[in-house]
């Protein structure tokens, strides 16, 4: 039985996504229908076609003549990610792998894969947001030249796995599955390198010190260990059944990771319109599994950053969502999962005890999310709980354990960590934002204090470091949503103001910005709508303003006179000073046209989100 506040979301969704939803089916059955009568290829030119298989080596005779499926394979690999690092060998192995099934691959297209490990709290960040955008049109140029029969996406991390998915979507009549490359092995705890991050922000600690305990906690190629982003985007990735079962925590380098790769060559040539399955990356993506990635957000304390790419990812399969969906099944379903930043395991003691296998099961039966969706790997949702191993050089699947293994990370739905999920729509006179309340302790989820006002998050450092940030204060950052520079991650102010809160003080942030995926202990109301850009309330904001933030009630307001507010003119930061050096003149148009947060951060869906502004 499903959950009656899912069920009632989920319709919710279906009636008020009925023209757009309706639209995108039309468009992907008319693709559908042009793609009848054989291999994509077949429809080509035979110029079109020689060029199209002029490299192929091998492959040529097949791809010249042959009715055998081509996959095409859209890659984030390079050498500088350590998530994407292993990903260099990939298109080797899914070609003989192609081969081998009797089809063919090619790579289709490389799209950029930027780390905001590398560019927290520099200039390159206030291209990150956006990148998800450009990630989504690399994937359509890619694709554009027909000549594929399914499609692999090999990507990770923050804005990749959303930008793939984005672009996928345009050419959903064709199978997409998802390939990522898992973890790097545990180093440093989380929770030592956050204290040494902790020391060095109070200047207990020499960068010599600081930089060894990073070093130690990023050592090899895989993603980041931390429950940030990145492993959140694996989470929702087999929620919604595009994955085969049980890929997206195992560590890289393995025998196990080759043959799920493997694997997911020969199920991509299964499923497509020559194969005997046919799963449209259209019909797998639809209400109940966008549902299905916002409940699995919820239970796991999952990033805060898919409270825009969700909407994203949905709008572009037709699907409409807002927070107030992700709000109220967030306080239905039960926090589920311990993993930095909402706790001390990282990502390999989570798939350890259980996993996202163990998590998947909880959920279905406790009927919070849609169990008959059709995965790409030709089951249900059930069947993707399931987890991989190596029978000799075999690739099998077994139920996984029906216990967790270890309660201090992964419970049972019913003896939850907290009764409710992760992320909070929060709103008020101030607009609407969102809080991660899965790493605030209970007795710092409400504030009332006043307001501090910032127009960078250097501004708030240099305060800091002057000794002028004492007593209770609501640090407001403002002038950094989407139209004003991107929406870089603040990710920087998360040692200082734990350090504020750890020596006594109550401290809270609110910002039209966003903050890491790893966003941590102190509360902070983040993505608020509308942005200083666009007149929102915070740019009115003046120091001394009284602010209540309260999680738990779901509000941000403040306390001045209306006769003041009106009088009050609009402020924020110098926004031409973010307008060049560093790429940021190209990315001009986006600026101009990006629609809300809550709509997405995206300039790609400018018409239909113009009205939002």
């Amino acid at each position: 039985m499903l959950h009656p506040v899912v069920a009632r979301v989920t319709q919710r969704i279906v009636e008020r996504s009925v023209p757009a939803r309706a639209d995108y089916l039309a468009r992907m059955a008319q693709a559908a229908a042009d793609h009848e009568g054989g291999p994509a290829r077949q429809r080509l030119s035979c110029g079109n076609l020689a060029h199209g298989f002029a490299a192929a080596g091998a492959d040529k005779p097949s791809l010249r003549g042959g009715n055998a499926g081509n996959i095409g394979i859209v890659t984030a690999y390079n050498d500088m990610l350590s998530a994407h690092q292993p990903m260099e060998q990939y298109p080797s192995l899914i070609r003989m792998a192609a081969r081998n099934a009797g089809g063919s691959a090619q790579v289709a297209g490389g799209v950029p894969a930027m780390c905001d490990g590398v560019t927290q709290g520099r200039i390159g960040m206030e291209l990150s947001l956006f990148s998800r955008d450009n990630i989504a049109m690399a994937t359509a140029v890619s694709l554009s030249h027909d000549m594929f029969d399914a499609v692999l996406c090999l990507g990770v991390c923050d804005k990749i796995v959303p930008g793939l998915l984005i672009g996928a979507l345009s050419f959903g009549h064709l199978p997409v599955i998802f390939v990522p490359a898992g973890p790097m092995p545990a180093g440093l705890s989380n929770k030592e390198k956050a204290a040494v991050r902790q020391r060095y922000a109070e200047g207990k600690a020499t960068r010599e010190e600081l930089l060894d305990a990073e070093a130690a906690s990023y050592h090899s190629p895989g993603t980041c260990t931390f429950y940030g982003t990145a492993n959140s985007n694996q989470t929702m990735m087999e929620a919604m059944g595009l994955h085969m079962p049980g890929t997206a925590f195992v560590n890289p380098g393995t025998p196990l990771r080759d043959a799920l790769t493997v694997a997911a060559a020969e199920q991509a040539l299964r499923i497509s319109k020559l194969g005997d399955d046919y799963r449209p990356l259209c019909e797998t993506i639809d209400e109940r599994a966008i549902v299905n990635a916002m409940v699995s957000l919820a239970a796991t304390g999952g990033s805060t950053n898919h409270a825009i790419h969700l909407v994203a990812m949905a709008r572009a399969a037709g699907v409409i969502i807002d927070w107030d969906d992700l709000d109220e099944l967030s306080r239905v379903t039960p926090l589920i999962v311990r993993a930095y930043p909402n706790g001390s395991a990282d990502i390999n003691h989570f798939h350890a005890a259980g996993g996202i296998g163990f998590v998947l099961r909880e959920l279905i039966d406790a009927g919070l999310v849609h169990a008959d969706i059709p995965c790409v790997h030709g089951g249900d949702l059930r069947q993707q709980a399931m987890e991989p191993y190596l029978d000799g050089t075999a690739l099998r699947w077994r139920d996984g354990p029906k216990q967790s293994l270890d309660t201090s990370v992964v419970r049972p739905v019913a003896d939850p960590f907290d009764h409710e999920g992760g992320l909070r729509r929060v709103q008020g006179n101030l607009g609407r934002g969102i809080v991660k309340i899965s790493a605030v302790a209970p007795e710092y989820r409400k504030i009332e204090a006043p307001a501090r006002i910032f127009e960078s998050q250097d501004d708030l450092l240099l305060a800091f470091k002057a000794g002028t940030l004492q007593g209770d204060l609501i640090a407001v950052i403002r002038g950094q949503g989407p139209r004003a520079n991107g929406m870089p991650e603040l990710h920087k102010l998360t040692p200082t103001l734990a350090a504020m809160q750890d020596r006594g003080q109550r401290v809270a942030l609110l910002t039209d910005g966003r903050m890491s995926g790893a966003s941590g202990k102190v509360l902070s109301a983040i993505h608020v709508t509308p942005e200083a850009a666009d007149g929102g309330p915070i740019s009115k904001l003046r120091d001394g303003d009284r602010i209540r933030i309260d999680a738990e009630a779901g509000t941000i307001d403040v306390d001045v006179a209306a006769a003041e507010w009106e009088s009050r003119a609009v402020q924020h930061g110098d926004l031409r000073a973010n307008r060049f050096g560093f790429g940021r003149e190209l990315f001009a148009m986006m600026r101009a046209q990006v629609g809300t947060a809550e709509a997405g951060g995206s300039a790609l869906f400018m018409d239909e989100d113009r009205s939002a502004r």
